[in-house]
């Protein structure tokens, strides 16, 4: 049923949900859902403390570059001066900055006053948050001041509100209001993710998302989180790491589509993106990809067991493992399981697959696809 993003923006503020969880194609008004809500929840003309943190497109209003220097600064507001500077957390945003990108690429914090006349007209508040970031090359001295990448700039900027979402959830665990290390949370109800991922690979794709996944299990305030993207291996794995399969709580994840009349439809989905968005094809392009172009790395197993468990589903197999070739079935179920441990989605403790281990991944691969009629018999509807 179509449906305005105001009517929208005001059942997802009515909804119980811990974790909402919302596909869409680009374009299909993710980020202007994510501003219908801030203005229901925390509308610019009210004088109370702030009542969400959202991150989007217009987050990024936050940060601007001096191109003299060739250092991007902050715009401070109540939470990323509280965060970054009170509270000290500049150090966390920068290892998570280094995760997503190079741990060699080091950004460093300058909480320093700014001229008035040596900053560009329209911006008004002091103090700036200066940032410079060097390589650090071992003993050498490091090339300072350089000018990161526009990828590298959305990933510093995810890093800072990554940081500011980690102490809201700290702070707000603390039941009583006068033990809290501040007040500036206490009236936090709403944290709003708009599509972290554009300039990420998939390998980081699935570690941001298992790491916000344990975030918001790890909330046990009142705290709500809707989360939107694009991706469908983003949703696909928040959507197993959230338990939202499980049930009782299927109804935290939708799909929203823009109509050809301006307005919206919003449709409950039920089951993986395997099962709402055609993600098993995407997952055979990616891992044909990866072994046509040698890059196979340890998260391409995982994707291998997904699409094993979707092909065993459609096609009845109580176990996924009964479609591994018949002749070293238990070696190769080994194997794949080694790779696909719940705990390697987020740490290094299994190393990089080796050239036979890339190998047995191209060896499943075209097993699955020559020998199953769900896939021989053409793509499935």
């Amino acid at each position: 049923m179509s449906q305005t993003l105001e009517a929208i923006a005001q059942q997802r503020e009515a909804s119980e949900k811990k974790a909402q969880l919302i596909y869409a194609f680009n374009g299909s008004g993710k980020t202007r859902l994510s501003r219908e809500l801030k203005e229901r929840v925390s509308p610019e003309t009210e004088e109370d403390p702030t009542k969400i943190l959202y991150y989007n497109a217009f987050t990024e209003d936050l940060f601007f570059w001096d191109n003299d220097s060739s250092i991007p600064r902050i715009q401070p507001n109540d939470f990323t001066t509280l965060v970054l500077q009170d509270l000290g957390q500049d150090q966390n945003a920068m290892a998570h900055f280094q995760r997503c990108t190079n741990e060699k690429l080091t950004p460093e914090f300058d909480h320093t006053r700014i001229d008035p006349t040596d900053r560009d007209e329209g911006y008004s508040v002091d103090p700036f948050t200066g940032v410079k970031f060097s390589y650090q090359r071992g003993n050498e001295e490091p090339e300072r001041s350089i000018k990161i990448s526009k990828g590298e700039e959305s990933n510093f900027i995810w890093s800072v509100f990554y940081s500011i979402i980690e102490q809201a959830v700290f702070i707000l665990n603390e039941p009583e209001a006068e033990n809290r290390e501040t007040d500036k949370f206490d009236h936090l109800e709403y944290v709003f993710i708009d599509d972290p991922v554009s300039s990420l690979d998939d390998n980081h794709l699935i570690e941001l998302a298992v790491n916000i996944a344990e975030l918001i299990k790890s909330s046990e305030s009142d705290l709500k989180f809707i989360i939107t993207t694009h991706s469908p291996l983003f949703y696909n794995v928040l959507y197993n790491e959230l338990g939202l399969k499980k049930n009782g709580k299927k109804e935290g994840c939708y799909l929203l589509e823009s109509l050809e009349d301006g307005t919206f439809d919003l449709d409950i989905k039920y089951g993986d993106s395997n099962q709402s968005f055609s993600y098993h094809l995407y997952l055979k392009q990616t891992i044909k990809d990866a072994i046509d172009t040698n890059q196979v790395e340890r998260y391409h197993f995982t994707l291998l067991r997904n699409l094993y468990e979707k092909t065993a589903s459609f096609l009845g197999y109580p176990r996924w493992s009964e479609l591994l070739p018949d002749d070293n079935r238990e070696a190769y179920y080994n194997r794949v399981i080694q790779f696909t441990n719940h705990n390697t989605l987020s740490n290094e403790t299994v190393a990089q697959p080796s050239s036979p281990e890339k190998n047995t991944l191209g060896i499943l691969f075209n097993h699955l696809i020559n020998n199953y009629s769900y896939w021989r018999e053409g793509e499935p509807s």
